[in-house]
């Protein structure tokens, strides 16, 4: 479903203007990462069933597992929530857990490095003109650094971090998303007020953390969170290659 520029339903036509102008005047972007730079949580699906086998769990996560899983921010996080649900499962101790996300983690970055994993529509071409216009760029995410790395290593060149002003991961603050501390990071670090910037994110969860900050948010509807509720959110775009009028 095309969804163009929308604010909420029903907002008026000055009001679905207002988000290019809104874009154009950021004094920095804040982007998150997964399903927003890219679509790589069919990936990181991939990558936990693959941890499972190999530490002889007999779980398998199906597409629509994962996707209400998803609700549940941070890989290790959602380990534990599937096993609470499962009531009956062996028990898991934190040793377990982290080896299982050590195994998970360098085998997402084994299928990123096979380069079946591009940035998404018109993701280049936003970090391009917002360096041609002199704005800061940001990352706030719930992904790991290492996960952050292979993907944009991959998709920007080795050098991509020196891009980024600054780049906040989940196990960098004491709460994920939807609490805002990434978000609040962010802004510690950039030195900048929420007003001044822009979050780009593609769930309900990430638009309830960046706007608990105080940010407004553009919303690019991704495959695992498309039927998310976005009210709340600045603009809500099928991806980002709709945004050439505010370039």
């Amino acid at each position: 479903m095309a969804t163009g520029s929308i604010i909420q339903a029903g907002a008026p036509a000055a009001a679905r203007c207002d988000g290019g102008e809104l874009i154009r005047r950021a004094a920095a972007l804040i982007f998150d990462v997964d399903g927003t730079l890219a679509e790589t949580e069919e990936l990181h699906r991939r990558a936990f069933n693959f941890a499972f086998a190999r530490h002889g769990l007999d779980w398998r996560w199906d597409r629509a597992v994962y996707k209400e899983l998803l609700r549940v921010t941070g890989g290790k996080e959602r380990m534990r929530a599937y096993r609470t649900r499962l009531g009956t499962a062996p028990p898991l101790s934190d040793m377990d857990i982290a080896e299982l996300h050590r195994i998970k983690t360098a085998h997402y970055a084994e299928l990123i490095e096979t380069g079946c994993c591009p940035l998404r529509p018109g993701v280049t071409n936003l970090l391009a003109a917002a360096r041609a216009r002199g704005q800061r760029l940001a990352i706030a995410t719930t992904t790991s650094h290492g996960n952050i790395d292979a993907l944009l290593s991959q998709a920007l060149g080795r050098r991509w971090a020196a891009d980024f002003e600054a780049i906040v991961a989940g196990d960098d603050v004491r709460h994920k998303k939807p609490a805002p501390d990434v978000y609040l990071e962010i802004l510690v670090r950039l030195k900048l007020g929420a007003a001044d910037c822009v979050a780009i994110e593609d769930s309900a969860n990430g638009l309830v953390a960046a706007s608990r900050a105080g940010i407004p948010v553009w919303i690019t509807r991704s495959m695992f969170f498309g039927d998310d509720d976005f009210t709340a959110a600045r603009v809500v775009l099928d991806d980002l290659s709709e945004l050439g009028a505010a370039k």
